[in-house]
C-alpha cells in the first residue's frame, strides 16, 4: 500500500512543472517588459504636449515613477516570500499592470482626463486639474505595483518548475531556461524601444498606449491559462524577517558581557559555523544565555530572543557590501537621464543617411541595450578565449575591476553627453532657432549614439559585475537579496537624480523664471547640468577605489575561545 501511494505521489508531481511551463512564464515577463518599458521613452513628450507639464517637473515625475518601479520588486519579494507565494504575487502583479496600462490608455481616449490642447505661442496653456493629475499618477502607481509583483518572482518561479535535483539533465534544463529568459527580456526591451515608440510617434498616443494594454492582457491570460501546470511552492519565512530579528535581539543583548557562562552560540542543526569578528556587536544576537532558550531539537524557543550564527552572518554580509553598493549609485543616476536625450533628439536630424526614414527620438535607447548584448557576447565568446589562448592561461577580469571600469565608462558617457549638447545648443543659436525648440537644427542625431553606447558598456561592466559580486559574496540563502539589490540601487539612484535635478534648477534659477533646465531646450543649459554629473562621477571614482580597498571578502576569522555548538 505504501509503495502504491508513493508511486501515485510521484505521478502527481511529474504532472506539474517542467519545460512546458517555460513559454507561459517567459511570455508573461516579456509582455510585461514590452508594455511597461515601451511607455517610458516618450512619456516626457506626452507629459509636456498633452498635460502641459514643464520639462523639469515632468522629468521629476518620471524619476519618481522609475524609482517606485524599482523599489516595488523589493516589496514584492518580501510579500512573496512571507505571505503570498510566487504564483499569487506574479498573478496580482500582472493584474495591477493591466489596470495601470488601462488607466493610461483612457487618458488618451477621454478628453476630460487631461487639459485642453493649446497653442503655446497664442495662449497660455492650462495645467492639469488635481483630479486629472491624480488619475494619471494612479495609472503610474498601478504599473509600478505590477512591476513589483512580476519582476522579482518570474525568474525564481520559472526555475522552480524545472529544478529537479534527481534529474541527470537538470543543469542543462536550468541553463536552457535562463538562456531563453534573458534572451526574451533583451528582445522585449528592444521591441519596446523600437516598435512601441515607433507606433507612438507615427500612429499616435491612442494606438501607442493601446498596444501595451493588449500585450499585458495577453500576459495575464497566458500566465493563468497554465495555472494547473505550475508547481506552487509553499511560503517560507522571509530573510527580511530574519534580518529584523538579528537587529532586535542584538539590541536587546547590547549590555550582555561575553563570559564563561554565556560563551555558547546558537547555530542551525547540522552546522559547524562560527561567528566572525567583524561587526562583532551583532554576535550578541546568537549568544545562548539560558540553555532553556533552545529546544532539544536545537531550535530557538523564541526567534525574537535568540538567533542563529547563520542569521547573524547573513546580515553581516549584507552590511559589508553596502559601501561598494553605494558606489554604483552614480552610474545608475547617469543612466536614468533618459528624458533629456529624447528632447535633444527631437531637435536634431534623425534621418538615416540620405533616406527619408527617421529614427524615433525615444528609440535611441536601443543602442544602450544592443551594446550590452554585443559586449556580453564578445566578452564571453571572443575576448576572454582569445586572451586566454595568447597568454596560455585562463584570463578572468576580477569583479571589482569590472565594476571600476564601468564607473570610468559612465563618467566618459557624461563628458560626451555634455560635449554633444554644447555643440547642439551652439548650432541652434547660430541657426537662429534659440526661441524655436520645435524646429530641427542642421545636426545629425547620430551624434547621440556614442553616449548611449558608453552607457551600455558601463552597464555591461558595472551592473553585471555588481550582480555577480553579490551572488559570490552572499550565502546561498540570500540569493533573492542578491537579485534585488541592484534594482534597489536603481530605485535609490532615481530618487537621488530627482533631488539633484531639483537642486540644480533652484540654484540656477536666480531672478528668472527658469534656470538651466528649461522647457525650451535651446535656451537651457543642459550641457552644464551634464558637466555637474560628470564631475560627481569623477569624484565617485575615488570613493569606489576607497571602498574597494577597504572591503574584504567574507571573513574567515572566527571568534576565538568560544565554542559554536549547543550546550549539552
Amino acid at each position: 500500500m505504501g509503495e502504491q501511494m508513493n508511486h501515485q505521489t510521484q505521478l502527481s508531481t511529474t504532472k506539474k512543472g517542467g519545460l512546458r511551463t517555460m513559454p507561459f512564464i517567459i511570455a508573461n515577463e516579456a509582455f510585461e517588459k514590452v508594455a511597461s518599458y515601451g511607455l517610458m521613452p516618450n512619456m516626457i513628450v506626452y507629459l509636456m504636449k498633452d498635460y502641459n507639464i514643464g520639462v523639469s517637473k515632468g522629468t521629476n515625475i518620471l524619476f519618481l515613477w522609475t524609482a517606485a518601479s524599482n523599489f516595488a520588486p523589493v516589496l514584492g519579494a518580501f510579500f512573496s516570500d512571507s505571505y503570498l507565494g510566487r504564483f499569487l504575487t506574479i498573478g496580482l502583479g500582472s493584474l495591477f499592470s493591466l489596470l495601470g496600462m488601462l488607466l493610461l490608455w483612457l487618458t488618451t481616449m477621454v478628453p476630460q482626463l487631461k487639459p485642453p490642447p493649446c497653442n503655446q505661442l497664442a495662449e497660455p496653456c492650462k495645467p492639469p486639474t488635481q483630479s486629472q493629475f491624480a488619475f494619471l499618477i494612479l495609472g503610474f502607481i498601478f504599473i509600478s505595483l505590477g512591476a513589483g509583483g512580476v519582476r522579482p518572482c518570474s525568474l525564481a518561479f520559472g526555475a522552480e518548475q524545472i529544478d529537479k535535483r534527481n534529474n541527470p539533465n537538470n543543469e542543462r534544463a536550468l541553463e536552457c531556461f535562463f538562456g531563453w529568459y534573458y534572451a526574451a527580456s533583451a528582445i522585449a526591451l528592444l521591441v519596446a524601444f523600437t516598435g512601441i515608440v515607433y507606433i507612438q510617434d507615427h500612429v499616435g498616443w491612442k494606438v501607442g498606449f493601446g498596444v501595451p494594454v493588449i500585450l499585458i492582457f495577453l500576459a495575464v491570460v497566458l500566465f493563468f491559462v497554465a495555472s494547473s501546470l505550475y508547481i506552487k511552492t509553499k511560503v517560507k519565512k522571509s530573510i527580511f524577517t530574519s534580518f529584523l530579528q538579528v537587529i532586535v535581539v542584538a539590541y536587546k543583548n547590547r549590555k550582555v558581557v561575553v563570559g564563561p557562562t554565556n560563551r555558547w552560540h546558537h547555530l542551525r542543526k547540522d552546522s559547524n559555523a562560527m561567528p566572525t569578528k567583524r561587526l562583532g556587536f551583532l554576535n550578541k544576537a546568537c549568544i545562548i544565555q539560558n540553555p532553556k532558550d533552545v529546544t532539544p531539537d536545537g531550535i530557538a524557543t523564541n526567534p525574537w530572543c535568540l538567533c542563529t550564527i547563520e542569521q547573524v552572518e547573513e546580515l553581516k554580509s549584507l552590511i559589508r557590501v553596502l559601501p561598494l553598493w553605494s558606489s554604483g549609485l552614480m552610474m545608475s543616476i547617469n543612466v536614468s537621464q533618459s528624458s533629456f536625450p529624447v528632447l535633444q533628439a527631437n531637435t536634431m536630424d534623425r534621418r538615416l543617411g540620405s533616406s527619408t526614414f527617421q529614427i524615433p527620438a525615444g528609440s535611441f535607447a536601443f543602442f544602450t541595450i544592443a551594446m550590452i548584448a554585443i559586449w556580453v557576447l564578445l566578452y564571453d565568446r571572443l575576448i576572454i578565449p582569445f586572451a586566454s589562448k595568447i597568454l596560455n592561461k585562463q584570463v578572468h577580469l576580477g569583479v571589482k575591476l569590472r565594476m571600476g571600469i564601468g564607473l570610468v565608462l559612465s563618467t566618459l558617457a557624461m563628458v560626451v553627453s555634455a560635449s554633444v549638447e554644447h555643440v547642439r545648443r551652439k548650432k541652434a543659436i547660430e541657426q537662429g532657432l534659440v526661441n524655436d525648440p520645435k524646429s530641427v537644427i542642421n545636426m545629425s542625431a547620430m551624434w547621440l549614439i556614442p553616449q548611449y553606447c558608453l552607457h551600455g558598456l558601463a552597464e555591461a561592466f558595472n551592473a553585471i559585475g555588481q550582480n555577480e559580486f553579490y551572488y559570490s559574496e552572499f550565502p546561498k540563502s540570500m540569493s533573492s537579496i542578491a537579485a534585488s539589490l541592484f534594482l534597489l540601487g536603481m530605485a535609490v539612484a532615481n530618487l537621488l537624480a530627482s533631488l539633484i535635478l531639483t537642486m540644480v534648477e533652484k540654484l540656477t534659477r536666480g531672478n528668472s523664471k527658469e534656470g538651466w533646465i528649461t522647457t525650451n531646450i535651446n535656451q537651457g543649459r543642459y550641457d552644464c547640468y551634464y558637466w555637474i554629473l560628470a564631475l560627481m562621477s569623477f569624484v565617485n571614482l575615488f570613493y569606489f577605489v576607497a571602498c574597494s580597498w577597504a572591503y574584504s571578502p567574507r571573513a574567515d576569522e572566527k571568534v576565538k575561545g568560544e565554542r559554536s555548538e549547543d550546550p549539552e
